[in-house]
């Protein structure tokens, strides 16, 4: 299993830099960043940075949109980013979630994420690829190879993932969720005349290394608030009560009500109320060493290729130190 460390882009810039070169020193072989331009800097700038201060690591955002940017940018960003460090960028991106919302806007249909997956990775491996009706190239482009991964958790998103995606990006560290969702993934790639066993499998949730659970739970409870924007879409979607989807997934957001952006992603939320102990434990790593490789192995065994840990809580250093000394050398 390979190890990647997720981090929001908080000013002083040069300390998500730091972070990230430590990691990649520690075992780590992806950086990944929040994408939302008004709650944090502009990641892209960030990654270059990154790039330039690491030898090995891969970096991209957890996750982009296809509205913020418009696409022929969004490849332009990472086949130069390819050009000058060597096809070390992924391309995480998903319907969008605060980057928009924060703005008063609204996700992106699944019909345009497809139309932006094909676009933005034919445009920055340098094919041809048809922008509203214009046939667009980068002519400048040379060898560039842009993995695409996408962030999914409802089955029609997971069947696009499966149909059109490199990878794919699910949100919680729960074995049983992940397991049905991996199903469904390649379920719907075997379908689509692909090979299953060629898109790889990314779970990413927060991880926090240390022996007062109490803490660490409350430290981590802002993830069940996020998770549980994208699981209210997919109840407006489906319904409550639907078998489309798992009700251990939907179940427990039965008591939100509503959330502010402007706590998105912090141990501070206090959109979090309704999230209870369980979900925390079921969607995030928590606890000493031991408990996080057994985990690690249950979310192996569930088809997962990448653990990509959150860092967003008081603890940051020490559990990325702790993964490099006594986690990722033993691998599931």
């Amino acid at each position: 299993m390979r190890f990647g460390i997720v981090l929001q882009t908080d000013p002083p810039a040069w300390s998500v830099v730091d972070l990230m070169r430590r990691a990649e020193a520690l075992g780590f072989t992806h950086g990944w960043t929040f994408d939302s331009c008004v709650l944090w800097q502009e990641p892209f700038v960030i990654h270059s940075q990154i790039l330039a201060a690491t030898d090995r690591l891969i970096v991209g955002p957890m996750v982009t949109n296809p509205s913020t940017r418009d696409w022929s940018v969004t490849a332009s960003t990472f086949a130069t980013l390819n050009e000058m460090f060597g096809n070390r960028t992924v391309c995480g991106i998903g319907r969008g979630d605060s980057a928009l919302r924060v703005t008063g806007g609204k996700p992106n249909t699944l019909a345009t994420l497809e139309s932006a997956i094909g676009v933005i990775r034919d445009l920055a491996e340098g094919r041809e690829a048809d922008v509203d009706g214009t046939p667009v190239r980068l002519p400048w482009v040379r060898d560039g190879a842009l993995p695409v991964w996408m962030g999914a958790y409802g089955p029609r998103a997971l069947d696009l993932a499966g149909r059109v995606a490199d990878g794919v990006i699910i949100q919680l560290a729960d074995p049983l969720l992940t397991r049905w969702m991996v199903e469904h993934v390649r379920d719907a790639a075997r379908n689509a005349g692909r090979d299953p066993d060629a898109i790889t499998v990314c779970a990413a949730a927060p991880a926090y290394v240390g022996q007062d659970l109490d803490h660490a739970r409350n430290q981590c409870r802002w993830f069940g608030g996020m998770v549980g924007n994208h699981v209210a879409d997919l109840v407006r979607r489906y319904g409550a009560d639907s078998d489309a989807v798992p009700a251990a997934l939907t179940d427990y957001i039965r008591g939100r009500d509503g959330y502010d952006y402007s706590h998105h992603g912090r141990a501070d939320n206090a959109s979090t109320d309704f999230v209870p102990d369980e979900i925390v434990d079921r969607f995030c790593l928590l606890g000493p060493p031991e408990a996080h490789r057994d985990k690690l192995a249950e979310l192996h065994d569930a088809g997962v290729h990448q653990f990509a840990a959150y860092a967003m809580h008081d603890a940051v250093e020490s559990t990325v130190e702790e993964y490099g000394r006594s986690i990722i050398p033993e691998p599931a």
